[in-house]
């Protein structure tokens, strides 16, 4: 059963879950999401690993901190493992989660045996990447939050998904649209400044996880087959049919896949 703890970081209280045994896994939502984007994944991998599930800072029950850089979020990510009594884990990632493990595995690379980008990317945004986030932002300030999610979040599934699944993905966009607008802003404007971390890529020792969605808009799937060769050690998984949420799209792949990566890097030296 998960235990629901909390601590203070800069008068805000930070959430996060802890279950299951084992070596320590942290597992980072993305933009727009909280953890249980992470329920189906969860009851899987907790048979195996102690699992550590936050809220990031200005997501779910967490409170906004003063800083939500991915270098900031970061930060805070080092605190939640201190609080947990963790030294080192596998940190893995999804989207905007995989910019703060990114950015964690810069910081502090000692505390990771091994980190995974789920439909993430090491690139910084390019122009026009920024640009549509521009438009993102004045979407929210416009029209609100629940709007602007309901329309992205139904995007982030494939086409053949959302033919196919119409009521799961109702389901994901009526559980994640009430949402901070300042929150979602906060994280857009972090996102346009995060800088390119492929020299991470390169100079970090143990195995570098990525899952990449064929048909992922937020997330381009031959982007980040560039940066796959980057890695000492690499697993890579395409998954044929999903969009940017493979754990819901082809959740028994990816998480066979993700179990798969985690156990290997407990077995390999730390």
């Amino acid at each position: 059963m998960a235990m629901q703890r909390t601590l203070m970081v800069n008068n805000q209280s930070i959430s996060y879950q802890v279950s299951g045994s084992g070596s320590a896994v942290m597992l980072l939502h993305g933009f727009g999401e909280d953890s249980r984007v992470w329920e189906g994944v969860a009851p899987v991998l907790e048979k195996n690993f102690r699992l550590i599930i936050p809220d990031l800072p200005g997501s779910g029950q967490s409170g906004l901190t003063d800083d939500v850089s991915m270098e900031g979020m970061a930060h805070v990510m080092r605190q939640v493992l201190d609080d947990a009594g963790v030294d080192t884990c596998a940190m893995v990632g999804h989207s905007m989660g995989g910019y703060v493990t990114l950015a964690f595995a810069e910081l502090y690379p000692q505390r990771l045996k091994a980190f995974g980008l789920f439909h993430s990317s090491a690139y910084a945004d390019g122009e026009e990447k920024k640009a549509a986030r521009r438009r993102g932002i004045a979407f929210i300030r416009e029209n609100g939050p629940v709007k602007f999610l309901e329309q992205a979040n139904r995007n982030l599934f494939s086409e053949e998904f959302r033919k196919k699944n119409p009521a799961v993905v109702q389901d994901f966009i009526d559980r994640f649209t009430n949402f901070p607008a300042q929150s979602l802003v906060r994280y857009y404007e972090a996102m346009m400044q995060r800088p390119d971390r492929t020299r991470v890529l390169r100079e970090f020792t143990g195995p570098v996880m990525f899952i990449i969605g064929k048909y992922d808009n937020a997330v381009p799937a031959d982007q980040v087959l560039e940066q796959c060769h980057l890695p000492r050690l690499a697993y890579i998984q395409l998954l044929m049919h999903s969009g940017h949420l493979g754990m819901i799209e082809e959740a028994a792949t990816s998480t066979a896949f993700l179990e798969k990566f985690l156990v290997d890097s407990a077995l390999s030296p730390a």
